[in-house]
């Protein structure tokens, strides 16, 4: 799954974007790449630094990591009000996005921002009351738990600044950049704007493998700095399916309308359960490692009433009523993708000074008047009978004597990807239509 964003900065100065980070007018662009898309290509060693204010020892670990889980908390909760928004702009289309991808981006640009455009960010996306030291210590530690280099689950997060020498950043902002986020900072000629293009699209293919290609398409002119946010993960299911099993069925996508899709199926030990405030039945597929895939399927009719009640302790209460049942699962086999304008959507939850002249950058530059021009998220998901792409092989297991219960992905559902430990939401989305890329 291969998930970006991109956000660029412009600079009011120069009457036009400054930056866009793979669109944004700061520049800021966040890139994702998920599970089943990736080749089966060796990651390199994780480079994120530990914590800058304690050792792994010190008693401030502690505080640091839960700040870490009180932030994945909040970043849920986040992630769940803009499935609403997306949802809500487009019912019939696949919704599948990162809220850490787009979060991370948007915190990194907090150390830039003060006073009202500080206030709304931390608003919009679930900061505020987090101390803003506290808040770039949690999200290094928790981008730092969660790199994991596998030879079965591959999960790296990356920042990159391709920065214009006329910007004159404060050196803190870079500094604190690269403390905090690892954010690497990279020469840019934004006067020569189709080689910097292909600078900056060459650098992000080579980052995710080959999976994101041409990530930026046009570069406005006066940018003076564009933010490369990625996520590259690959992973393997626990327990495989069977390609043999996986049959061509009916997914009905409304009431009327139905499409054929190819449906994996796999009958064993998994845990499920039935929420009936929200009425619907959950059901988890770990992969490999400390990784699962939530599965969402509400009840005929009730997928507005699930959507509009989805908050992270409705999370919580889901983990307390999952068991371990035998079930004959059906999982419909996809590859889908997703690209919004963010800008829209964070504006209508509250998040509009960033985007308008009168918005306070000035702790990336006090010599600019930055906005971010444009706010732009690609997610893109392939799942299969493996997990994700790459070689394996099927292990048995020992099933108790009982009636399996039944689990049909048929209809539309939700599925979130989450980490256990912490535990942290990476991906989510709203599968409508599996037949649709």
């Amino acid at each position: 799954m291969p998930q970006e964003t991109q956000l660029s900065l412009s600079s009011t100065n120069d009457k036009g974007p400054l930056l866009r980070t793979m669109n944004l007018t700061l520049g800021l662009s966040l890139g994702l790449l998920l599970a089943g898309l990736l080749a089966a290509e060796e990651q390199q060693e994780s480079s994120v630094p530990q914590p800058v204010s304690a050792s792994n020892t010190h008693p401030r670990g502690w505080k640091e990591e839960k700040n870490a889980q009180e932030l994945a908390r909040r970043n849920m909760d986040f992630g769940f009000r803009l499935l609403r928004k997306l949802a809500l702009n487009s019912p019939s289309k696949n919704v599948f996005f990162s809220p850490l991808s787009i979060s991370t981006g948007f915190s990194l640009l907090c150390l830039g921002a003060q006073d009202s455009t500080l206030t709304e960010i931390k608003q919009g996306f679930n900061f505020k009351g987090m101390p803003e030291r506290e808040l770039h210590q949690a999200f290094h530690h928790l981008l730092r738990e969660l790199n994991q280099d596998k030879e079965d689950v591959k999960l790296h997060f990356g920042n990159t600044l391709f920065m214009d020498q006329k910007l004159q950043p404060q050196q803190k902002f870079l500094r604190v950049a690269k403390s905090m986020y690892n954010a690497e900072t990279l020469p840019a000629n934004f006067q020569d704007l189709e080689n910097t293009q292909k600078q900056i699209n060459d650098y992000v293919s080579e980052e995710t493998h080959g999976r994101i290609n041409n990530l930026i398409r046009n570069i406005d002119p006066g940018t003076v700095m564009l933010l490369t946010n990625y996520i590259y993960f690959r992973a393997r299911w626990q327990r495989e399916f069977d390609p043999k099993e996986t049959k061509e069925e009916d997914f009905f996508v409304s009431r009327n309308r139905s499409v054929k899709v190819p449906m994996m199926f796999r009958g064993g030990l998994y845990d499920m359960g039935y929420d009936k405030q929200l009425s619907c039945t959950v059901l988890e597929i770990p992969y490999q490692g400390n990784l699962v895939a939530t599965f969402i399927l509400p009840d005929k009719g009730k997928m507005r009433n699930l959507q509009e009640n989805l908050k992270a302790d409705v999370f919580g209460r889901w983990k307390k009523i999952l068991v371990k049942r035998v079930v004959d699962v059906h999982v419909p086999r996809m590859h889908i993708s997703g690209t919004y304008n963010l800008k829209k959507t964070l504006s209508q939850l509250g998040i509009s000074k960033i985007f308008e002249e009168h918005g306070d950058l000035t702790r990336i530059s006090p010599h600019r008047s930055l906005k971010v021009g444009e706010a732009v998220h690609k997610a893109e998901l392939k799942m299969n009978e493996k997990g994700t792409e790459g070689a394996a092989g099927s292990a048995s297991e020992t099933l108790p004597m009982e009636r399996p219960q039944k689990f049909k992905l048929n209809k539309p559902y939700l599925m979130m990807l989450y980490e256990t430990t912490m535990p942290a939401m990476i991906f989510l989305g709203q599968i409508s239509n599996p037949s649709e890329k």
